[in-house]
């Protein structure tokens, strides 16, 4: 059979462990990386594969993967689509999730192609979660617990406002789906911190929920991938109460992002053309292997 051809679109913290993901896949090969510099100088491991500023560069590509911050997906995705190549995305910005499908839709539909939206770990697999736990209890009440660790994209968002070198926003769960954000910010020389807060704390990223800006003299000395959550149904299976539903796992945060979008890539190719989230996709789609053997191995 031949290797789906994907392209990662950004080669940021998600573009490397996205890498990773593709090459330990046996039906994917990566055809190459979009980066806007064009240029692989200083990352030996892009060395094997062909770095463009331009995906027209690297000839055929199946699935082009947007490693790329949530504010940017819209772009690249319309880009892409409109070419004709489909794309999985890591999308985060869960209230907009609904009117980027809408917009992503048509264009896919029109031009042959296919687009996966949020397809991280949450939005993403968690999402399959929280749906197959309200199938078990339809009535009841669901909470998603994030941390504690680090929020990817709430760290690139603190980090694109202006006097910012560098950001690490940590979610910490404080119960029933409610979240304090703390955001440590290196600041640039000369940067105003009362700016800098005003600023974070008027984010759609971080003003719904409890927010700390703290200014540090190096981000690096903080920093650690590591991510978690904790969902949670309890409700009614027909006419029984007392259904508690429980799934854990803590986490490296950009290495399971790549592995989802990876996951979401191998589903583009079996679907038809549209714009889809991860809970319209058979989970099955996204699995590597004989389907058979899948079914006769999971069911």
């Amino acid at each position: 059979m031949e290797k789906l051809k994907i392209a990662i679109v950004g080669y940021g913290n998600i573009g490397r462990f996205t890498l990773e993901a593709v090459e330990a896949a046996s039906d994917m090969e990566c055809v190459g990386v979009v980066r806007r510099s064009g240029s692989a100088e200083g990352i030996p491991e892009l060395a094997p594969y062909k770095v463009v500023s331009d995906i027209a560069g690297l000839g055929k590509v199946d699935v082009a993967i947007l490693s790329v911050p949530s504010r940017s997906v819209e772009e690249n995705s319309l880009k892409y689509l409109s070419q004709g190549i489909s794309t999985v995305d890591s999308f985060d910005i869960h209230g907009d999730i609904c009117a980027l499908r809408a917009k992503l839709g048509p264009v896919a539909a029109a031009h042959g192609a296919v687009s996966v939206i949020s397809a991280g770990w949450d939005p993403g697999s968690d999402s399959i979660v929280r749906a197959l736990m309200q199938g078990l209890a339809p009535k009841g009440i669901s909470y998603t617990n994030f941390g504690p660790g680090r929020s990817m994209g709430h760290s690139v968002a603190a980090k694109a406002v202006p006097g910012v070198r560098d950001a690490l926003s940590v979610t910490i769960p404080v119960g029933t789906g409610l979240h304090r954000r703390m955001v440590y910010v290196e600041l640039e020389d000369g940067a105003s911190e009362a700016a800098v807060r005003e600023a974070i704390l008027a984010d759609p990223y971080f003003c719904h929920d409890e927010t700390h800006v703290i200014p540090v003299e190096s981000i690096d000395a903080l920093n650690d991938m590591g991510h978690g959550v904790n969902l949670v149904r309890k409700g009614v299976s027909g006419a029984t109460h007392n259904q508690l539903l429980e799934f854990n796992m803590k986490i490296n945060n950009p290495a399971l992002t790549g592995q989802v979008l990876v996951m979401a890539a191998r589903a583009a190719a079996r679907q038809k053309p549209g714009c889809y989230t991860m809970i319209e996709i058979p989970v099955i789609d996204m699995l590597e292997g004989d389907r058979e053997q899948l079914i006769k191995t999971l069911v």
